[in-house]
Formats: structure tokens, C-alpha cells, sequence
């Protein structure tokens, strides 16, 4: 499954307002300006996570967007399903072959998993923890 920048540019907004919560409304311009992203594609995403009850408007002079919920209570699979549709790494029948059709289910599940687990808040908290430290030689 390959996530497209739609899912990539969404989870980017959606983070960027995560950390920002309680600083009141963020503009897609300034998202956009810090990611080097262009605002009229991030208008265009906005608008079906809005739809989906994910963020709020505020209009006015100093409006933006908000996040609907907590950051804990958004999981980046709500983003991308949102954004993406269904998560499937290939498309599978009841006429496939059934050892093949459980592996795509399976893959399919696994990925479904680690993105229903992994919150907002999660991710605008995440440290790195020495898990990928760089080795030093010596000789």
C-alpha cells in the first residue's frame, strides 16, 4: 500500500494542529509555509476532514482550524481512511486463491493496527529514544 501525498500532506496538517493545541485557530498559510507546501492543495485537503467531524473552522481575521476531538482521540487511520479510503494493499476476491487472500488480509490488518494504535498525540510527542543511535567504529 502506498500512502499518496494526500494522506502524507493530511497527517501534516492534522499533526501540525495537534501541537499547536490551546493556541487557538492555525491557518493553512502558515502550515503551508513551514512544510514548503502549496495552501491551495491543503485547502483542498481540509475540506473532507472537516466533513468527517476531524476539525473545525473559525472564521475571522485570526480563524484557521482546530482539531474537533483531542489529539488522543485521533488516530492517523482516521486520517487516512478519510483521506485515502479504505486501507488495502491490493484488492482481493472470494475467488482468489484462499492462502493468497489470507495473506492480503493479514498484511491488510497488520497496517490497519499500527495505524488505529498510533494517535495524534503520539506522533507530535514522539522522541527519539536511542532506538536508531548511530554506531561509532573504532579502529
Amino acid at each position: 500500500m502506498k500512502i499518496s501525498t494526500k494522506g502524507r500532506y493530511g497527517l501534516t496538517i492534522m499533526m501540525e494542529l495537534a501541537a499547536r493545541t490551546g493556541e487557538g485557530p492555525t491557518s493553512l498559510k502558515s502550515i503551508a509555509e513551514k512544510h514548503g507546501l502549496s495552501e491551495h492543495y491543503l485547502e483542498q485537503l481540509i475540506a473532507p476532514l472537516r466533513n468527517a467531524g476531524l476539525v473545525k473552522s473559525i472564521r475571522g481575521a485570526y480563524g484557521g482550524y482546530i482539531l474537533s476531538k483531542s489529539a488522543e482521540q485521533i488516530t492517523s487511520g482516521d486520517v487516512i481512511r478519510v483521506l485515502e479510503g479504505p486501507i488495502s494493499p491490493v484488492d482481493f476476491t472470494d475467488e482468489d486463491d484462499p492462502a493468497k487472500r489470507d495473506l492480503w488480509m493479514r498484511i491488510r490488518d497488520s497496517i490497519a493496527e499500527v495505524l488505529d494504535n498510533t494517535t495524534l498525540q503520539s506522533l507530535v510527542s514522539f522522541k527519539d529514544e536511542g532506538k536508531y543511535d548511530n554506531y561509532m567504529f573504532y579502529i
